[in-house]
């Protein structure tokens, strides 16, 4: 009998032996919570999407306290998010703009196929077969990976091109990542003019490949009155630190690929 007992004793000691000396470690390398912490992340949605750059919210709200993001630093929660966390923080939101997706292309059926694609309904894979169905490199190619992606229904298919729905849009981000020709930026919706194109071929190639693809013609950079647009390397971008929406270049784009989303819908076509 005594051939059990004293292994039990023995192990038993030593358990209770390690399990103090654990108990001990923790209190002296205690390290407390910041209170703030569980409240900046109940303020947040929770969607853990990664974007406001950080790996998830329970991160962004480490961030925050340690005063490497900002209190509106998500843009999934947007203004009712930054004002509670700004609260919590004992600081100012500040002016906080809603950010929404845009797609840079509207080429769809404007643009010239090489092939019809008959594999998976996916934009990577189609990107894969001989670089893609479109004569254009830059150009959406409309599988709706982009969709497919997107957890608040925010984005769809239009006439072979994906088009955002900024009242739906939380700009997550989602979309961009899924996009494998990289045509998805985050903008301010505040914004309303937008160059609808990637393409940095010149204009006479473009021509052959799209009707309605940026030709670098500059009448949009010269008819700017706040210096907002300019044409680098074949394409027009817009500055929306400097943009008053005023629709100039929207007006004067003989391309109609510069689109004022405030505009009458006649005035678009």
């Amino acid at each position: 009998m005594q051939t059990f007992v004293i292994p039990v004793l023995i192990l038993g000691g030593l358990g209770l032996f390690f399990g103090l000396l654990l108990a001990l470690g923790s209190k002296i390398f205690y390290v407390e919570k910041d209170p703030r912490l569980d409240k900046i992340i109940a303020a947040l949605p929770g969607a853990n999407c990664g974007g406001c750059g950080h790996s998830g919210c329970a991160a962004l709200a480490n961030a925050i306290l340690n005063g490497e993001a900002p209190v509106n630093g998500c843009p999934v929660g947007g203004a009712a998010s930054a004002q509670a966390i700004a609260e919590i923080m004992g600081v100012s939101a500040g002016n906080i703009d809603k950010l929404v997706a845009h797609v840079n292309c509207r080429g769809g059926i404007n643009a010239k196929k090489k092939f019809e694609y008959e594999g998976i309904e996916d934009c990577l894979a189609a990107s894969k077969v001989a670089g893609g169905p479109l004569e254009c490199t830059y150009g959406c190619l409309g599988m709706g990976s982009c969709v497919k992606a997107c957890p608040y229904d925010a984005i769809h298919i239009v006439n072979g091109a994906a088009q955002v729905d900024a009242e739906k849009c939380r700009a997550c981000g989602k979309c961009i990542e899924a996009c494998p020709r990289h045509i998805i930026s985050i903008v301010k919706e505040s914004a309303s003019v937008f160059v609808s194109c990637s393409s940095h071929l010149k204009g006479g190639e473009l021509r052959k490949i799209c009707n309605i693809g940026c030709i670098g013609c500059h009448l949009c950079e010269k008819n700017c009155p706040t210096g907002a647009i300019t044409v680098n390397d074949n394409l027009a971008s817009i500055d929306y630190n400097k943009c008053i929406n005023c629709g100039k270049c929207a007006e004067v784009c003989p391309r109609k690929l510069i689109v004022n989303a405030a505009a009458a819908p006649e005035a678009q076509n």
